[in-house]
């Protein structure tokens, strides 16, 4: 037997290099196939669409503006998605990276990615695809049913009102953010516990602290800038065009909403996929 004919029969094929492609939609099949995190998904739009009709079905004993007004019909389709939604994603965030930590199911995953980064990035995209869609059904729904509700009162507002479909739309990519916020803290912690903890203080606890404490320009600039008012920004309409931040009047645009929101998400993936990369399994 010569020395080539060795070679080809001890020959073993490289194996294909696995696609960020394919890890998308490997995470995508982990994710729809647990029952946990469909009911998440659904409950953004259950939420949303429910806290917005009971606050329609209430109208008529509440104090409503004598003339059509964008920013109260927006404040009432909005809220439900925006209050309810942010916390509902950033704990499916959480769940998603921080339960495979907790059931060990992370090191399989890790050993077929050993990479580990297209891993994180690839349960980011399918994270905020879900969670997005999820959101725009509820806003753009929220919309469609509480319609006739302000119609009675002759406060509707359409959709291609200025202003309108951008908000929904902010609504919507907020609580896709939110849910990457989450991902990032439970990929930094990895506890399931302590990163749903550290998840709410961020979104919900930290404007309330700020509000108790006394009153300064630090404080208020913090105010300004949490997570909490990007979303207020996001899902609310202004004249104001383009990114701006008036930290004497506390206002902050739509735009510049949008630009807060995705630091805090990617401030908190980031740091995520550096202990992801480094730490231990």
């Amino acid at each position: 037997m010569t020395l080539l004919e060795k070679k080809r029969q001890t020959f073993v094929a490289r194996p294909e290099r696995l696609s960020f492609a394919g890890v998308v939609r490997s995470e995508f099949i982990k994710l729809t196939s647990l029952r946990s995190t469909i009911a998440l998904v659904v409950s953004i739009i259950v939420v949303g669409v429910g806290v917005s009709v009971a606050l329609g079905l209430t109208m008529e004993g509440a104090i409503l503006p004598d003339l059509r007004s964008v920013g109260f019909v927006l404040d009432q389709i909005t809220v439900g998605t925006v209050l309810f939604g942010q916390l509902i994603a950033a704990v499916l965030g959480v769940i998603v990276i921080s339960g495979e930590y907790s059931s060990g199911t992370i090191q399989p995953t890790l050993i077929a990615t050993p990479t580990r980064l297209p891993v994180l990035g690839a349960k980011a995209v399918v994270l905020f695809g879900m969670t997005t869609v999820s959101a725009v059904v509820a806003a753009f729904g929220s919309w469609a049913v509480t319609y006739p509700m302000f119609a009675a009162f002759d406060l509707e507002i359409g959709v291609t009102a200025p202003g309108v479909a951008l908000s929904l739309l902010g609504t919507s990519v907020f609580v896709g953010l939110s849910a990457i916020l989450g991902l990032g803290i439970g990929s930094l912690l990895r506890s399931v516990a302590a990163s749903v903890a550290t998840a709410i203080s961020v979104m919900l606890l930290l404007p309330i602290v700020l509000s108790v404490l006394p009153a300064s320009q630090v404080v208020r600039n913090l105010q300004l800038l949490s997570m909490s008012k990007a979303g207020d920004a996001m899902s609310n309409p202004s004249e104001t065009l383009g990114v701006a931040v008036d930290l004497v009047d506390g206002f902050v645009s739509p735009g510049a909403g949008w630009i807060i929101a995705l630091v805090w998400a990617g401030t908190f993936l980031v740091l995520g996929a550096i202990r992801l990369r480094r730490g231990d399994a």
